[in-house]
């Protein structure tokens, strides 16, 4: 049994995305879509022994990519992500769950695409594949889909 996904939503995404002001219903369905699909809420570690981290599995080089490329440009973004810590640490990702969230968001934050509709769950599965997941990516849509509906118990978010 993983976590609750709606006190993960409540007490963990939505303020999180709010600090950040990056909230919307439809970011933090999506976020919360992602750590479903991503690690169905129980795994802090890729299974079989692979690079991802935290409940939405993300690997060291892509949270780095972000540092990088994308954060090291919006200090203002990079310091509220970062909070009390003075640098990245991709290890942060297994244990902090609102730093995870927040490096999950800001990665859908780079992607140029607009956020699917609150309530548009294929939609955004379609996003997930095609910026958290890519088109090389071994999940699918129609995976994501379906672990939104078991978890989630076919109530729509």
């Amino acid at each position: 049994m993983g976590l609750n996904p709606h006190q993960l939503r409540e007490y963990i995404i939505r303020p999180v995305l709010q600090r950040l002001d990056l909230w919307s219903e439809a970011a933090e369905e999506l976020v919360l879509g992602t750590g479903i699909q991503e690690s169905g809420l129980v795994h802090l570690r890729q299974l079989g022994g692979g690079p991802a981290r935290g409940l939405w599995q993300m690997e060291p080089n892509t949270h780095n990519d972000i540092w990088n490329n994308f954060l090291h440009f919006r200090n203002k973004l990079g310091l509220r992500i970062l909070g009390p810590y003075t640098k990245p640490d991709p290890m942060r990702l297994t244990w902090d769950l609102a730093y995870a969230c927040a490096m999950c968001r800001v990665h859908y934050l780079r992607c140029p695409d607009a956020l699917p509709e609150a309530g548009d769950i294929d939609g955004q599965a379609r996003l997930w594949k095609k910026v958290y997941n890519t088109p090389l990516g071994a999940g699918t849509v129609e995976e994501y889909l379906s672990n939104w509906h078991r978890i989630m118990g076919g109530v729509e978010a």
